[in-house]
């Protein structure tokens, strides 16, 4: 599995070594350029706290070299922007692909957090790759609160609080933050809970008080982005209503929810 010194990564190393015992977990931490020295340290200090065996695996040199490539010819001239963000999520899938069929493990797709999935916002072949999503059925809320109660119920920082407390971000360009693209998660996570788990209509959900824009791109995205979810691996379910099982709908349609 992929080790950020983010919260979602940060969890599931914790899940895994409980499921699996410290001797059966790996951690591969992929640093590039716009990962804050920080992230990397708060990688390797939870490492340290769980007893998993690491490695790392800069992906600088290979992010440069596809870069060249592209710009050579098909890309010349343009702005990076971002494709350029999602080739570098796609080089950590490929690697940890890569130690999966060298020794025969399986990789855990450390994203695919229900509340990043609804929305769309993973890379497909990137953050997305690996074999089983522990956080399938999670929200981003309950992440933090299973972080929360595993570091209270151990009595010391398993998960170092500065993981916790940092702002959400992929890391993928400088200054990136989640909430530069999503709702700010306890409004996304309470939309969704209704949407999706309720199904309330889209007049049902204005109803709630939640303001008319953020409803309706809440909406677009989750129906917009079903043909990613398709292609998700499985995941552990504990929600009353999961993607892939209890919810599916056809990738493309002429409905239109708002109404």
């Amino acid at each position: 599995m992929g080790l950020s010194g983010g919260i979602d990564s940060s969890l599931v190393a914790c899940i895994a070594r409980e499921a699996l015992g410290e001797e059966n977990v790996v951690g591969v931490i992929m640093p590039s350029q716009y990962n804050a020295p920080s992230s990397m340290e708060d990688a390797q200090i939870l490492s340290k706290n769980l007893g998993i065996k690491t490695f790392t695996l800069p992906i600088q040199e290979i992010f440069n070299a596809y870069r060249k490539v592209l710009k050579r010819e098909v890309f010349k001239a343009l702005k990076e922007d971002v494709t350029e963000e999602n080739i570098q999520a796609r080089i950590r899938g490929n690697l940890l692909m890569a130690l999966s069929n060298k020794f025969g493990w399986l990789v855990l797709t450390t994203g695919n957090k229900k509340s990043e999935m609804s929305c769309g916002y993973a890379t497909l072949y990137g953050d997305m790759a690996g074999g089983f999503a522990v956080l399938k059925d999670v929200y981003k809320t309950e992440v933090y609160r299973v972080a929360r109660f595993i570091n209270c119920r151990e009595g010391k920082e398993i998960i170092p609080e500065n993981i916790i407390k940092k702002p959400p971000s992929a890391e993928l360009r400088p200054g990136q933050k989640d909430q530069d693209t999503l709702p700010p998660y306890e409004v996304l996570d309470a939309i969704l809970k209704a949407y999706v788990e309720k199904e309330y209509s889209f007049q049902e959900l204005l109803g709630l008080g939640y303001k008319e824009d953020v409803v309706r791109d809440v909406i677009r995205m989750v129906d917009r982005n079903e043909y990613k979810r398709r292609q998700a691996p499985p995941g552990i379910k504990i929600s009353p209503r999961a993607f892939g099982r209890d919810r599916r709908l056809p990738i493309t349609n002429l409905y239109s929810p708002f109404s």
